[in-house]
């Protein structure tokens, strides 16, 4: 495959505008939508944000020896520089990105979903680079900025894209699908999130299908096995959806038995006759590592090599990782929260042995509109009939708490400020204790990691709790 070069005749093409006879001979060393890292030839997008405007900074692109700019409206340039008038530069990311996916000419597989996004995204990469050169989104770079920079970022010799897609408002999953036109789509699972943009559980749905809805007629459909409805959804937009997942109503050949747990939550499977055991922890992770053997069984993947590659996958930052602390053990999976999740992690916290008592953090579940004080109360009676030893609700949860009543015996700290909970936390614990810290990202409860250091790591002169 020759060498994919941006001209000014590519980019105009890209972006609808006619074709300038001046420039025919220019080429451009790459996009950036970022001036500080804008460089010789490069193409500066100028997007526009909630607190920042790209326009603003055209002059210090060029500064920096940028070749043109893709604007919304007219800024100051240097004489001579090439500027491309467009409606709008968010779009006008897309439709770059779209046209370097089609000159790329390879299998894209499109993932989104309510949980599990980013694991199985990179369960996916992992299972098909024993026999292709994958590129994937790197961390979450999965909205209309991001998945645009993850394909314009593609070298030439990628024969895979994978791409995460997320989104918090109607209509993003649909955009995306169409700068990125997938040939697979992954739907990991569907549940009460980002409802503040998305409504109710009927919008999530409709929203996370617009991905199987967008594929082409060839394409395939892969889709995890619970709930229920996403796979009957599914099936009334496509031909031939794979269901993949643990539950019975997965596809026989899509279907895997976890057989163990070992002392750190990490399970083992069997799949088509193999046991794997995968790094990743709970048995959640084991219908997303079906899936991502299903994307790997779709490309050709010999079983071997694809098992082989979903068992080297480690658990990313703070989504079920475990922080040995002396004896105390933090369970960090604060990463992103919303019902389900939530009660992923108490389930995977059921999973790892401990010694000492079980004590959960709770944080707040952000962006779920109307409805965030009826599912904090739902979800605060599902902690409750948990076997815990203490739970501590703060922020939403503490409101949550206060409104709910309780027949449940478990000790409660009600603490709305997190530092606060802390503190009133902090002489109940002995320090052998396994601690759950669950909350959305936005909460940064990781934050009382260094508390918990502070206080409990064998080599703190502040430490006091107990060795087991």
């Amino acid at each position: 495959m020759a060498p994919f070069r941006w001209t000014d005749r590519e980019v105009r093409r890209a972006l609808g505008l006619a074709t300038d006879v001046a420039n025919v001979g220019v080429t451009y060393a790459r996009v950036s939508t970022d001036s500080r890292s804008a460089g010789p030839g490069h193409l500066f997008v100028a997007l526009v944000g909630e607190r920042f405007d790209g326009h603003d900074f055209v002059p210090e692109a060029f500064e920096r020896g940028a070749a043109g700019a893709v604007v919304s409206r007219d800024v100051p340039a240097p004489a001579g520089q090439r500027l491309h008038r467009v409606p709008n530069t968010l779009e006008a990311l897309g439709a770059l990105a779209h046209q370097r996916r089609l000159a790329l000419s390879v299998p894209v597989v499109g993932i989104t979903g309510s949980a599990g996004k980013t694991t199985t995204k990179d369960l996916v990469r992992a299972a098909l680079s024993a026999r292709y050169r994958v590129h994937a989104t790197e961390g979450n770079l999965n909205n209309l900025v991001g998945l645009p920079l993850t394909v314009l970022a593609a070298p030439d010799e990628t024969e895979v894209l994978v791409l995460e897609m997320g989104t918090n408002q109607p209509g993003e999953i649909a955009a995306l699908t169409r700068i990125a036109e997938p040939t697979i789509g992954v739907v990991t699972r569907v549940a009460e999130g980002h409802l503040e943009g998305l409504g109710d559980l009927e919008g999530v749905l409709r929203e996370k299908l617009a991905l199987i809805d967008g594929l082409p007629a060839d394409g395939v459909a892969i889709v995890a096995a619970d709930p229920p409805v996403l796979a009957e959804r599914a099936r009334a937009l496509a031909s031939g959806v794979r269901v993949a997942g643990t539950a019975t109503r997965a596809d026989a050949e899509l279907r895997g038995d976890v057989v163990g747990i070992d002392p750190e939550g990490r399970p083992t499977f069997r799949w088509r006759g193999r046991e794997i055991t995968l790094r990743l922890r709970g048995r959640h992770s084991v219908d997303n590592a079906l899936l991502a053997l299903a994307v790997a069984d779709a490309l050709g993947v010999p079983e071997a090599e694809a098992a082989a590659g979903v068992a080297t996958v480690e658990p990313g930052r703070m989504r079920g990782e475990l922080v040995r602390l002396g004896g105390l053990t933090l369970l960090v999976d604060c990463y992103n929260a919303n019902p389900a999740s939530v009660a992923a992690a108490l389930d995977l916290m059921a999973q790892v042995p401990s010694s000492g008592s079980r004590v959960v953090v709770l944080g707040t579940m952000r962006e779920l509109g109307e409805r965030t004080a009826e599912l904090h109360e739902r979800t605060l009676r599902d902690v409750f009939r948990r076997p815990l030893d203490l739970i501590v609700a703060t922020g939403e949860f503490a409101a949550a708490a206060e409104r709910t009543p309780t027949t449940a015996t478990t000790p409660l700290i009600v603490e709305a400020d997190v530092a606060a909970a802390y503190g009133r936390l902090r002489p109940r614990l002995r320090g052998d204790e396994l601690v759950l810290l669950k909350a959305s990202r936005g909460v940064r409860l990781e934050r009382l990691i260094p508390e918990f250091r502070r206080d409990f790591a064998s080599d703190s002169p502040g430490k006091s709790g107990r060795e087991v």
